[in-house]
């Protein structure tokens, strides 16, 4: 039996000064996932203005700190939320945030991104205190908002994504705070510490919707399921996280590259398991797999950076940065984007093209640098993300700000 949809549908008309209730502020993953969206479509356009010299940089920061901060904490960090707190009302069956609440949540997240080019105060550093008091509410209401929904429902399987997301706020806040002192080594190190806890995300939530999105997609009789592998994988990425942070800040003659190597072959191991040759017809599905394989490679030439001068360390992190965590977020955006507006899970080719384009832009970030020249393939792997994300944009704002198919809230 089908489940009856008891949703309330929405006035059939919404005057234009009812902002609250424009479809845009029906459920989290409309904002952020076109927020998201836009940010990866112009801060790196901006980047890559910047790379070519045609634009300069002149705040304090230095431009590959403002970079890699609203790339991991921006605009990650933003899907993440966005999505995690549109499952939260999937898992629990407690409304999420919704209307007023989330608007007011919404315009934190973009008064920390204009923050950056704050100038003419009279106080140094100005505009990175107000980044990161703006970025500090803005995590501290995102998880407020999600432990709500969880504690509520007492849907203790899902408290892991509390930890998770309280520390990409302190890493956000202390990479900040670094920036400040001007210890911009220490910095990167606390940056890239936090792509390896978002690839930890990354690991849950694979875990809860590849095997069955996959077995839903190609009508498998059963999920292909390896629990013990889920949890070895989820203590050794903890380890591993902890490991290379202790590793970069504290005790540098440590190696972590042994621990990393670990966990990629974990990764590798399970996306060969989940491996299905069919989905390749399918690019919901084929974008997924492969951002997910992209996790395993990526970890794998960032261990091998710690014992190769041939692999530079922030060359192989971009394996993960572009191929696992932009990838899996080009995918998941638009599946969510159709599936909670009512919408076939069919998408035009254009988007079949766009997740291929970042996966390219993967590659040629992570692998060419040593053999065209890094600033080419820096240059190279920001146009296909540009075209990518335009893409996306394209097809995906005229669904996230029009209302569901079916009518109802969502």
């Amino acid at each position: 039996m089908q489940p009856i949809n008891l949703t309330e549908p929405v006035p059939a008309r919404i005057k234009f000064y009812q902002v609250n209730q424009w479809p845009l502020w029906m459920l989290a993953f409309r904002p952020y996932f076109l927020a998201g969206g836009l940010l990866a479509f112009f801060s790196i356009g901006y980047w890559l203005l910047i790379l070519t010299g045609h634009v300069s940089w002149g705040l304090s920061m230095p431009a590959t700190l403002w970079h890699a901060h609203e790339m991991m904490f921006g605009f990650a960090g933003a899907v993440a939320v966005g999505f995690l707190l549109t499952a939260a009302q999937t898992w629990t069956g407690v409304p999420s945030l919704s209307g007023y609440k989330l608007m007011l949540l919404t315009v934190i997240w973009l008064l920390a991104r204009g923050s950056f080019f704050i100038t003419g105060l009279g106080l140094e550093n100005a505009n990175l205190y107000a980044v990161l008091f703006f970025q500090l509410i803005w995590w501290l209401g995102a998880i407020a908002a999600l432990a709500n929904m969880l504690l509520k429902a007492k849907s203790k399987n899902n408290y892991q994504f509390l930890p998770i997301l309280g520390a990409l706020c302190v890493l956000n806040s202390v990479y900040l705070w670094l920036a400040i002192e001007q210890k911009m080594l220490l910095a990167l190190a606390t940056v890239d510490t936090a792509v390896l806890v978002m690839t930890l995300l990354v690991g849950v939530v694979a875990g809860r919707v590849l095997p069955f999105f996959t077995a839903r997609g190609l009508d498998l009789a059963e999920q292909v399921r390896i629990p013990r592998l889920d949890k070895v994988l989820l203590y050794s990425s903890l380890f591993a996280v902890a490991f290379y942070f202790i590793s970069q800040l504290f005790i540098s003659s440590v190696n972590p590259g042994w621990v990393l190597a670990v966990v990629a072959v974990l990764h590798l191991s399970r996306s060969l398991l989940w491996w299905n040759n069919k989905m390749l017809k399918v690019p919901l599905l084929w974008s997924l797999h492969f951002s997910y394989l992209a996790l395993g490679f990526g970890l794998a030439l960032v261990a091998l950076s710690f014992y190769s001068p041939v692999i530079l360390f922030k060359d192989a992190l971009h394996m993960i940065t572009i191929g696992t965590i932009g990838m899996m977020i080009l995918a998941m955006m638009t599946r969510v984007s159709h599936g909670h507006t009512g919408r076939p899970l069919i998408i035009p080719h254009t988007m079949a093209v766009a997740f291929a384009l970042v996966l390219v832009a993967a590659i040629v970030r992570s692998l060419l640098p040593f053999v065209i020249g890094p600033h080419i393939t820096w240059q190279l792997s920001a146009v296909l993300w540009l075209v990518a994300f335009l893409l996306f944009l394209i097809h995906c704002i005229p669904i996230l700000t029009r209302r569901r198919v079916d009518g109802r809230n969502g």
